[in-house]
């Protein structure tokens, strides 16, 4: 038999005795409960257990799958607590109203649904989008054929840009329910689009943070949408347009409570979330800049934890339909030089609010 050396012979006889002193202590202290056997700083595991369980261990409910077997749809699901591709269903078609129903309840419990092999026009996409409610144009992108679609166009000399965690437009008063996007250039290779749990987030922060922010919000803005200074700069007299027609500086909690599942979850777009702006909304007692900031760097980074997100690869014509209230998404940008055209349709939300009895 090898003789060990010094490390290893070390290594054999320390973990040994650790495990035996932590095995002791266990069983002195007992089954401990779920909550404290997550560390305060990562509590990751514990933000999709509690979101499972609270979807009663299940991807989808009973309910729903009856209503899907009933309809002939097959789920194809990509993600635990979010994130599932509807098979057998015809976006160009009228939807009745068991249908509309059907798509909105599955939107609700999943929060990002897909479609693959649509291939809609602009005037299809726009209807299917009208049946979970109006509809707002987007006054900073290129327009298609119908007002109400945005194009986002990227290539050799227009690079992805949407590679960051966020939540949509939440330099709107009313910030979107949802978005209806499809895809109708896909690159030979990347392009993915990533969807993030915002309500498993929130349970999977710290405790002592979800207690400190409960009755924080913050101002957002849409000064990086206004083509910034020198040569990409707006004439003065529109600038001042924008700012007179478009609500500029708009105050958000950090937590919102989602109008239809009473969930919490984790609201921000860090791009346009103002960092120095954060204040308590019970006296508009301001945190401060330093502690803003500080705020603003922990939270902005939670979505990006793995354990919460489901990755979509598109196909020609695929469609996703997403919901503003439960996520957040992030569109990689590792498709440069190629193309790859997106047509997106914004459905109309309400104001976000906080109720901290929901949390």
């Amino acid at each position: 038999m090898k003789v060990l050396d010094d490390f290893n012979q070390a290594a054999i006889d320390i973990s040994g005795r650790l495990t035996a002193l932590r095995e002791a202590t266990q069983a002195e202290q007992g089954k401990q409960s779920r909550d404290k056997l997550f560390p305060d700083y990562n509590r990751v595991g514990f933000g999709i257990a509690l979101e499972w369980e609270r979807m009663g261990n299940q991807p989808v409910s009973d309910d729903l799958l009856d209503k899907a077997t009933a309809l002939g749809v097959e789920f194809e699901h990509i993600g635990l607590t979010l994130g599932t591709v509807l098979h057998n269903v015809d976006l160009s078609q009228p939807l009745g109203s068991e249908w509309v129903s059907f798509l909105r309840q599955a939107l609700l419990e999943r929060k990002v649904i897909f479609f693959h092999e649509q291939n809609l026009s602009e005037d299809e996409q726009v209807a299917f989008a009208r049946y979970f409610g109006e509809l707002d144009a987007f006054p900073f992108g290129k327009s298609g054929q119908n007002p109400f679609v945005l194009t986002l166009d990227h290539d050799d000399q227009n690079p992805g840009n949407q590679n960051g965690w966020h939540t949509d437009v939440t330099w709107m008063e009313k910030p979107s329910l949802g978005s209806v996007a499809q895809t109708m250039t896909v690159p030979p290779v990347g392009g993915d689009t990533l969807f993030s749990d915002s309500h498993a987030v929130y349970l999977g922060l710290d405790p002592n943070l979800q207690q400190r922010l409960q009755h924080v919000a913050g101002v957002n803005d849409y000064r990086v949408l206004l083509g910034g200074g020198g040569k990409h700069a707006l004439p003065e007299e529109l600038l001042k347009e924008v700012k007179s027609r478009i609500p500029f500086g708009v105050s958000h909690p950090i937590f919102r409570t989602h109008p239809e599942t009473g969930k919490t979850g984790l609201f921000l777009h860090p791009t346009f979330l103002r960092h120095d702006s954060l204040y308590d909304t019970r006296n508009g007692e301001p945190l401060g800049e330093t502690e803003s900031r500080k705020v603003v760097a922990e939270l902005k980074n939670q979505h990006a934890r793995q354990e919460y997100i489901c990755r979509f690869q598109w196909q020609q014509g695929s469609v996703a339909f997403w919901d503003n209230r439960a996520v957040q998404h992030y569109a990689t940008s590792d498709y440069y030089p190629h193309k790859r055209i997106l047509r997106r349709v914004t459905i109309s939300g309400d104001r976000p609010f906080y109720n901290p009895e929901k949390a």
